[in-house]
């Protein structure tokens, strides 16, 4: 917050009833003239004693967000000859010399249907408000610029800040950047889909559409306007009658369509348009309706473009997906970390599912448990508040892999410290090459393999499942978690005390 802030209108204080609103004759519109002039100088002021020549534009917004309304926009917003590569050169961002952004000033003050904030980080900001009120924060005192205001006939308010400063949506939320991984997921999602729908939002209510195959991601990504706005959305229907009974009784929806050279289109209309929109749509070869509303018709996922080194400076939200809000849980997870879930599923092909605040991970078979089991069930069952290790975080496909024996005690180092023990256990299956044997006696005890070569040869064609056998631990491969057992060897050492 800048510790000089200053409201500048043409309203007199002494002209103020005893709640503060303005009681005068002044219009609340602009008279394109003198006083227009004296707004513009007293900018210039300002921005000299705080030693600025250049603004950086910030959330800026066009047409159905005309910041005022008291006059009706004109073509081009009063963009046309700021901006000569056209409306997508007034971005978030966009470094402009003070001369244009006097006309910035101008276009706002006109109520051209532009709007936006013009600052400089840490030392100066402009922001005009309703009704003429014009906002001037500085780093400096600017005593010399407060003297020329007054002389130009205006009167400057110190404020403790602008009503206009920015505030995010929501503070807490963590706003998913346009990074490596967001494409690398794009990418996947296109494989995936055949192709998606690329919406780029390069100023509030002014957007972009971009029909993305695996042989146009790249292209499209090189043309869009820096720190956009992005939202990924499926594939229009090429069905367009179907697309066109998409529409609502009534309300504000955004239709897109693609025509028959692939050029898209979009536009915002109400239920008094439908009819009208769905006539320019009859040979359209694609088309997708799209609800205005909060809440309603999200995107897959969306994202904001950070700048070239890779640093999100853009101020606005999207509003989040459910993936976005899946990414912004996982980045708050780490390799190693320890969490704790409720089993939500068991899959009829083993993995099961854990449900860790609010996002669905899982564990693979071989992670549930040290110890030999049939079935994930015997492990663990729904409903069951279970702690596990983070395995992996996957930010491409938003997977999480736990592992439930990795917070469990390895008991394979305490196996290998049980060879040359001569045990009896019961046989649990039967091989070309050998039986197992359990060497523990427990349901879930580790078992062995007593190879053809070390069973006594009286015992090879009458042993069977369940048979008690006499064996000598004689191995164990730590590295692929194997027993070898000999009966021959027990036999040979018998005498010896058994487990």
């Amino acid at each position: 917050m800048l510790p000089y802030v200053y409201r500048v209108t043409k309203y007199n204080p002494a002209d103020r009833d005893q709640n503060g609103h303005y009681a005068g004759t002044e219009p609340a519109t602009s008279d394109h003239g003198p006083l227009e002039a004296a707004y513009l100088q007293a900018v210039a002021a300002f921005a000299e004693d705080t030693s600025v020549d250049q603004l950086a534009i910030r959330e800026p917004q066009l047409g159905g967000f005309a910041h005022f309304g008291l006059e009706p926009p004109v073509d081009g917003y009063g963009l046309a000859d700021l901006f000569p590569a056209g409306p997508a050169g007034f971005h978030d961002g966009a470094l402009v010399p003070i001369g244009v952004g006097l006309e910035l000033v101008r276009a706002m003050l006109r109520d051209n249907g532009a709007w936006c904030r013009l600052e400089v980080e840490g030392a100066f900001t402009v922001h005009v408000g309703w009704d003429q009120y014009l906002y001037l924060g500085s780093s400096q005192p600017c005593e010399a610029a407060l003297t020329r205001t007054r002389a130009l006939g205006l009167f400057p308010e110190q404020l403790e800040r602008s009503p206009y400063d920015f505030a995010p949506d929501d503070p807490a939320y963590v706003q998913r950047p346009a990074d490596a991984d967001f494409w690398a997921r794009l990418h996947w999602t296109v494989s995936a889909h055949r192709a998606v729908f690329l919406e780029e939002v390069f100023a509030a209510n002014a957007s972009r559409w971009h029909r993305l195959t695996r042989d146009t991601i790249e292209t499209v990504r090189s043309k869009l306007a820096p720190r956009s706005q992005l939202a990924v959305w499926p594939d229009l229907l090429t069905d367009v009658d179907t697309a066109m009974a998409a529409l609502p009784d009534e309300g504000l929806v955004e239709v897109i369509w693609e025509d028959q050279d692939g050029q898209i289109t979009s536009t915002v209309v109400d239920e008094t348009q439908f009819e009208a929109v769905a006539s320019q749509l009859a040979s359209a070869r694609a088309a997708g309706v799209v609800s205005m509303y909060a809440g309603e018709d999200l995107p897959l996922f969306t994202a904001v473009l950070p700048d070239s080194d890779g640093v999100l400076r853009a101020r606005w939200q999207t509003e989040p997906t459910p993936s976005d809000r899946d990414w912004a849980f996982l980045k708050t997870l780490r390799r190693g970390q320890v969490v704790t879930g409720t089993v939500t599923t068991i899959a009829s092909f083993g993995v099961t599912f854990v449900d860790i605040g609010g996002f669905t991970a899982m564990i693979n078979i071989p992670e549930l448990s040290w110890r030999p089991f049939n079935h994930p069930s015997d492990v663990v069952s729904v409903g069951q508040e279970i702690t596990a290790e983070v395995l992996d975080v996957d930010m491409i496909w938003e997977r999480v892999p736990l592992s439930l024996r990795a917070v469990q005690e390895d008991p394979w180092p305490q196996v290998a410290q049980r060879i040359g023990q001569v045990v009896t256990g019961p046989v649990t299956k039967i091989l070309p090459f050998g039986v197992f044997v359990r060497i523990e006696d427990r349901e879930d005890g580790f078992q062995g393999l007593v190879h053809t070569t070390e069973l006594d040869e009286s015992s090879e064609d009458v042993v069977e499942v369940g048979d008690a056998l006499t064996v000598k631990i004689i191995d164990v491969d730590l590295a692929r978690r194997r027993i070898a057992l000999s009966h021959v060897q027990a036999l040979a050492t018998e005498g010896q005390p058994r487990d």
